[in-house]
């Protein structure tokens, strides 16, 4: 139950624009079929009955198959399950020559390691990976391995 912000790589703008369109019109048509509906938090669906059928609330990456809901009976389509995601980075991997283990908390790693090479501070890195103390997120720093010496002076920059 944490919001975490991060960036968007400008490289797949048009590909996540691309799966908005596939997405909307998955939604369109389940409204047609009179669904189209999500699960909202707390008490949201209360307060507003049918927020859950706007566009705004939809997931990104819908499943592929609708659910019916046991309290309401109403037929809803819930996110993309991590298990989808899962099997496709196997499939992917297993295409490559890479033989190391690799998981999706692996990009989240490498995320992390390469904004420490890139030079950005800690604090920054903490807050990004949504880590509520810095020791967290120093484990990372290991991986840098270049000590004191690698340190510029500000007049070298």
């Amino acid at each position: 139950m944490k919001d975490r912000i991060t960036m968007l790589p400008a490289s797949l703008k048009n590909g996540l624009q691309q799966q908005l369109t596939q997405t909307k019109a998955i939604h369109e048509a389940d409204l047609g079929k009179g669904c189209g509906r999500v699960a909202l938090p707390y008490a949201l669906a209360r307060k507003y009955p049918n927020v859950n059928r706007e566009w705004g609330w939809q997931y990104v990456f819908p499943a592929t198959r609708q659910y019916r809901d046991r309290e309401t009976g109403e037929r809803r389509r819930h996110h993309l399950h991590e298990s989808c995601v899962q099997k496709a980075l196997r499939a992917a991997v297993g295409k490559t020559r890479v033989t190391k283990p690799v998981h999706c908390h692996t990009f989240r790693h490498s995320f992390a390691t390469h904004l420490l090479e890139a030079g950005y501070d800690i604090r920054t890195i903490q807050e990004l990976l949504g880590h509520k103390d810095v020791s967290t997120t120093m484990i990372y720093t290991h991986v840098l391995n270049k000590g004191g010496l690698a340190v510029r002076n500000p007049l070298d920059a």
